[in-house]
């Protein structure tokens, strides 16, 4: 049976929140460029310019490739939310998260590249007041890999 292993706000992650995100702050910071206020207490715009720039680059890289993943007995369920493929759990090389962000992207790393590429990248369910420890996705994504690639069958079991 299929079950869910991404969050259910990867979708607001990925599309709502750029959306909203990198046009406000920009309208924000271009409006100082026209503000004809000047003076010593008039905001550092070319640091919000910088801010916009950098922080649009961030949210940009690190939400879009955000992807809604599934696994069941077999497969691992990836969806671009267009489109959705079947991984082979058996084609699982690591699987690694980033506790230093705040939603913690597990990124899976696969053997062999996949119509997303060779990497997964997804937003985890929210776990609270759990800042800095793993996610237990991560752990359980690497023993289903070990145990299919382990399984008689399989291509690294012979």
């Amino acid at each position: 049976m299929k079950r869910r292993l991404s969050s259910r706000q990867t979708g607001l992650t990925k599309f709502i929140f750029p959306a909203i995100w990198i046009p406000l702050f920009g309208f924000v910071t271009l409006s100082m460029f026209f503000d004809s206020f000047d003076g010593p207490a008039a905001p550092p715009k070319w640091i919000f310019l910088f801010a916009w720039v950098a922080g649009g680059a961030f949210v940009w890289w690190s939400c879009l490739r955000l992807k809604r993943v599934s696994v069941d007995d077999n497969f691992l369920y990836v969806s671009n939310y267009l489109k959705e493929i079947a991984i082979p759990l058996s084609d699982i090389h690591d699987v690694t998260e980033n506790r230093w962000v705040n939603i913690h992207p597990v990124t899976i790393r696969l053997k062999a590249s996949s119509e997303f590429g060779d990497k997964i990248v997804f937003m985890p369910t929210t776990r609270f007041f759990a800042f800095f420890s793993s996610h237990p996705v991560v752990s359980e994504l690497k023993e289903l890999a070990r145990a299919k690639s382990l399984a008689p069958g399989s291509r690294e079991a012979h």
